[in-house]
């Protein structure tokens, strides 16, 4: 299955590929050290910091003793001998990069701005860290370059947030998220999987309150302990569990799967200081856990926002049933999507693509040709009459029950119709043959038929996929022939 924002084999939307087709070239972010406190520290909000916090430092940050011109030139030099021509974001990451003054804010990131081949600016901060005059100053700033603020919610359970002593509430987070979308500043969530206490259920459940946000990014990063931190101290008197490496991938490959397909994947692991980690050890090992993402999310054959739609599932039991030879019929070609999805799965086989509107057999004409697709035959014709394609036996025959999306929304399938055409295919599948059905009670029509076919498959041997509790939401109907 592939993604559609890929030009490798990821699957997912990686921060690499957002850049390049945003600014067209290589970009780098050099992280430098602002020397900014945080109000969780210093009392404005509590003292110590979030527990796992070794009170704001970070592995990666610049180094306080130089200036920040200093920290970023250094850093580009480095940059500058893997990358010719790249571009930089400047990347404040240590602590809370808006608290402070309009005027001191200014003074850090005005000089960086001015640099050459400096196309960006990233602020990691905290939602109750914004007033009103930096919110005025973000919005100017992003009219001139290109800005992200990264806000660290970490979890939306509010036991595990009073734990972490994060001092912020949920309503204070989605109040920055409106605040900064309005503005039209793109928002980076970052959140930790494995905090005490926590389920996987925890950790799926912040990927859907995200979902529903309209963030641009996320980062996800594993709990690990470090020395001086007060959660260090607790897991000393206290162990609690760790997760495993496979325990981690597992779960992370189950939020991307639901992780919106728009929403930019910045990042998949943390990056303790390897001088303090206390654990877990296998943290050290980045890439083997990026390794063993992408080859899980292989083994799965799914993507990022696999379960965002249900005909991704319907693809993923194409993909898993069909071979390249066999014999497949689009009985609702739309405009032409799913004929040349299965057409390229069976690319040795034949798709019979059919449809009662001409207007639909045309755009599915159209894709088809553009894809230099040949192993597809159109046919106008109501489904009911499928019978009337061929005597060869069936190995799958797909429906997408509702209306064309780009066409007359009067024009719908109809039940009647719909069953004569569940019928003849049935009667034309080979043995182990399946047959899938979109079904889409959204719209009056759709919830009749909706009604009418769950009762009717109560006849067949069948089964239903779901992605989502809400009763009119699309959902799979699969009818298997032994």
């Amino acid at each position: 299955m592939q993604f559609q924002y890929v030009d490798n084999n990821k699957r997912y939307y990686t921060l690499n590929y957002f850049y390049r087709n945003k600014f067209n070239t290589k970009i780098s972010k050099i992280s430098l050290d602002g020397n900014f406190t945080c109000p969780n520290i210093d009392g404005s909000k509590s003292f110590g910091g979030c527990i796992f916090c070794r009170a704001g430092s970070t592995s990666v940050s610049g180094e306080l003793k130089f200036d920040l011109d200093e920290q970023f030139e250094h850093k580009k030099a480095m940059m500058d001998q893997k990358w010719e021509n790249a571009k930089y974001i400047v990347y404040f990451q240590a602590n809370t990069n808006t608290y402070d003054s309009v005027e001191n804010l200014k003074k850090r990131f005005e000089p960086l701005l001015e640099k050459d081949d400096v196309v960006g600016l990233s602020l990691g901060t905290r939602d109750d860290a914004i007033s009103e005059e930096v919110y005025d100053y973000l919005a100017d700033l992003n009219k001139r370059t290109y800005l992200t603020i990264e806000l660290g919610l970490q979890t939306i359970n509010e036991k595990t947030t009073d734990f972490i002593n994060r001092a912020s509430t949920l309503k204070s987070f989605e109040n920055a998220v409106k605040r900064l979308r309005a503005l039209k500043i793109d928002v980076v969530v970052h959140i930790i999987n494995g905090l005490p206490g926590e389920t996987k259920v925890d950790m799926l459940a912040n990927i859907h309150y995200l979902n529903k946000l309209g963030i641009q990014g996320i980062k996800i990063h594993n709990l690990f302990l470090e020395e001086g931190t007060r959660l260090a101290k607790i897991y000393k008197d206290h162990p609690f569990p760790m997760l495993s490496r496979e325990e981690y991938v597992d779960i992370v490959c189950d939020q991307l799967e639901h992780l919106n397909p728009n929403i930019v994947v910045h990042r998949l692991t943390g990056d303790p200081d390897l001088e303090y980690l206390i654990e877990p050890k296998w943290v050290t090992k980045k890439f083997i856990v990026m390794n063993e993402i992408d080859k899980e999310l292989v083994r799965r054959n799914t993507i990022q926002g696999f379960h965002s739609s249900v005909l991704n599932y319907a693809k993923h039991i194409w993909e898993e049933k069909l071979n390249p030879y066999d014999i497949v019929i689009d009985a609702t070609a739309g405009n032409g999507h799913d004929s040349l999805y299965l057409a390229q799965i069976v690319i040795k086989g034949h798709v019979y693509a059919v449809d009662i509107q001409k207007e639909a057999l045309l755009a599915t004409d159209d894709r088809l040709k553009s894809h230099k697709i040949d192993n597809v035959s159109l046919h106008q014709m109501n489904h009911k009459d499928l019978r009337e394609l061929t005597d060869k036996k069936i190995k799958l025959i797909h429906f997408n029950l509702g209306y064309l999306p780009t066409g007359d929304k009067t024009i719908t399938t109809q039940w009647d119709s719909t069953r004569q055409a569940i019928d003849a295919a049935y009667s034309m599948l080979a043995n182990n043959g399946l047959i899938t059905i979109v079904v889409y009670p959204g719209h009056p029509e759709g919830q009749k038929e909706s009604i009418a076919l769950l009762d009717y498959l109560t006849s067949f041997k069948h089964w239903i996929y779901r992605n989502t509790e809400q009763e009119n939401a699309p959902y799979l109907a699969l009818i298997h022939k032994d």
